[in-house]
């Protein structure tokens, strides 16, 4: 069993790699964000909860997505028996106490966190790309860079977090997919 995290800034290509991870090692892939986007487009309370956050570049409150987390989890239990791949979560500190708290409460634990890292402009360039391509509504660029602002002062302490759980495997984030998968595979094949 191969239980990682994919963790970098929005835009940094988590999806794409994502993919990719999950065709090689055949992970069951967690994606909060795909989660809370159909839980919008289907219109539900979650979504509409969630939607206000979004919508504003902002996270959703910690105490809701590890309940969402661990309905995903329960509802999904045979399909993680090699393995999950958690795409967007977790994003605070305290999230990822949470996680561990349910990989304990499910005796599975987090192998490796894989970091992908890319500069900024070329993660505003990825994302208003991939906004005029997919028409996502937040990727616009006032919402872009909320986003990254709320990334660079929430999400990048866990960073220092995994760095010290001796779990981060720093990845660069720029080039082709192939060569920056092809790096991933390296360190996951060495664990």
């Amino acid at each position: 069993m191969l239980n990682l995290i994919i963790f970098g800034a929005p835009g940094s290509g988590k999806g794409t790699q994502s993919e990719k991870i999950i065709d090689n090692y055949g992970l069951y892939h967690i994606s909060t964000g795909e989660v809370l986007r159909d839980h919008i487009a289907r219109g539900t309370e979650l979504g509409k909860i969630a939607d206000k956050y979004i919508s504003q570049g902002q996270l959703i409150p910690d105490d809701l997505m590890i309940s969402i987390l661990d309905d995903v989890l329960d509802k999904n239990s045979h399909l993680t028996t090699k393995g999950v791949i958690f795409d967007g979560f977790p994003r605070t500190i305290p999230q990822a106490e949470a996680l561990t708290t349910l990989m304990d409460k499910r005796n599975m634990k987090v192998d490796a966190v894989v970091g992908l890292e890319v500069n900024e402009n070329e993660l505003i360039d990825r994302i208003l790309k991939r906004g005029q391509e997919t028409h996502r509504a937040d990727d616009n660029l006032e919402t872009v860079k909320k986003r990254l602002d709320v990334y660079h002062h929430q999400t990048t302490p866990l960073r220092e977090y995994y760095i010290d759980k001796g779990l981060y495997h720093p990845i660069q984030g720029s080039g082709s997919v192939d060569s920056i998968f092809n790096s991933i595979k390296t360190r996951l094949d060495n664990l």
